[in-house]
């Protein structure tokens, strides 16, 4: 169980807060304001708690160095807008100026400063426990509310919990408890959806949802690999040639456990991803055990599609992480879009995790429905869904 910041007494603290405002900007302009809008719940009750706020972010990957293009002085200058009232911008992370800045700090219209971008300080990354003691320094509490970036031990998201009272903010609260309750407790029968490029990057999942979920569907560019790991043919498709006898055990181990995996019966192919294969004016459609040598897997295909639904029809705990074809092509699209579709239409306690299915998902422009939880951290959810602890998790549980 995390520490909420509703366990903590907030009145006339300096809290050090650390959000996730990794947002896209061009010319100074926020084009997408998401996650600045996620973390308003817990900045309004803090400053409704009688709170002085000092806020963190990363942005981009300035790797140690000033880049003026990833300063957090847009974000300041929108919570403005947002919060409609002053927001104090220091372009320091620590230091004299900062201290300054928030020596001001006063209860009512000038109780937030936001400090310049975490990552231009390279001790950052590398949990510096100097660089965490400085920003701890500031403040009396800490509040995570960065989910996003919670599997990272860096001083701003983990250093400084050393050193200060540390409590969990609204949106990693929901997010650490939805996903563990849907793995903890999941109504049965239970399906997870695994799509993505390669096994390698998805095996942890995999392993720790074999023992949790009844059936498990493959999709994306992992299939080829499990195909070559039956004795099949996979063509030009994209395949991981070490991964093979690392498929046929997640194979095995599912035939022991007795869960159902799931591999596509039928594929959409193309020549390479440029150069569809056209039959109809359509992809081709093969089956799975007849891919040409000169053509790739890049979607699957309508049997395979309909299958998949069904489950999907009759499942009551669904997680899904990765596309199912290379659904940025619309001749690939149609089944990450199907499966997509069935999944909101069933509307039960679902886990979607991951920056593409979240994208794929989003395409299709539906309202979503209160039973799906879209996770706000791609590296973080899937972190979760292998088993692993999460540093910037473990450093907000109540002792």
């Amino acid at each position: 169980m995390l520490n909420s910041i509703e366990n903590a007494d907030l009145d006339s603290k300096v809290v050090l807060c650390r959000f996730d405002f990794n947002v896209p900007i061009v010319d100074g302009e926020i084009m997408d304001d998401t996650r600045i809008r996620l973390a308003l719940p817990t900045i309004k009750y803090l400053l409704n708690q009688n709170a002085k706020l000092i806020i963190t972010s990363h942005l981009g990957r300035p790797k140690g160095v000033i880049v003026p293009s990833l300063s957090l002085r847009p974000v300041a200058l929108h919570l403005e807008k947002v919060l409609s009232q002053p927001v104090n911008f220091v372009n320091k992370t620590v230091g004299p100026e900062v201290r300054k800045a928030v020596g001001g700090l006063r209860l009512g219209l000038e109780n937030i400063v936001v400090l310049e971008n975490t990552r231009f300080d390279k001790r950052e990354k590398s949990n510096d426990p100097d660089f965490a003691k400085e920003l701890a320094e500031l403040a009396d509490l800490f509040v995570s509310d960065a989910f996003g970036t919670v599997h990272r031990a860096h001083a701003s998201t983990v250093g400084v919990a050393n050193y200060l009272p540390s409590f969990a903010g609204f949106l990693v609260n929901e997010e650490f408890s939805k996903i563990t309750e849907a793995m903890k407790n999941p109504v049965k029968p239970s399906v997870a959806i695994i799509g993505g490029a390669k096994v390698s990057t998805k095996l942890d999942i995999i392993n720790n949802l074999i023992d949790i979920a009844d059936t498990i569907i493959i999709g994306g560019g992992m299939v080829f690999t499990f195909l070559l790991a039956q004795g099949k043919e996979a063509g030009k498709s994209l395949v991981e040639l070490a991964m093979i006898d690392i498929a046929d055990e997640l194979i095995q181990k599912a035939k022991i456990e007795g869960v159902d995996l799931i591999i596509p019966e039928d594929i959409r192919i193309g020549k390479d991803l440029r150069t569809p294969i056209l039959d109809d004016r359509a992809a081709k459609i093969v089956s799975s055990d007849n891919i040409p040598l000169d053509a790739m897997g890049l979607d699957i295909g309508p049997e395979t599609e309909n299958k998949i639904s069904a489950i999907i029809g009759g499942a009551n705990t669904i997680f899904w992480n990765g596309p199912l074809g290379v659904f940025e092509n619309e001749l690939y699209r149609n089944g990450t879009e199907k499966i997509a579709r069935a999944i909101l239409n069933r509307n039960v306690t679902t886990i979607i995790g991951g920056g593409d299915s979240v994208y794929a998902l989003n395409m299709l422009d539906e309202p979503i429905p209160e039973n799906i939880h879209v996770s706000t951290g791609g590296g973080a959810s899937m972190e979760l869904l292998s088993g692993s602890k999460l540093p910037g998790i473990e450093c907000l549980k109540s002792k």
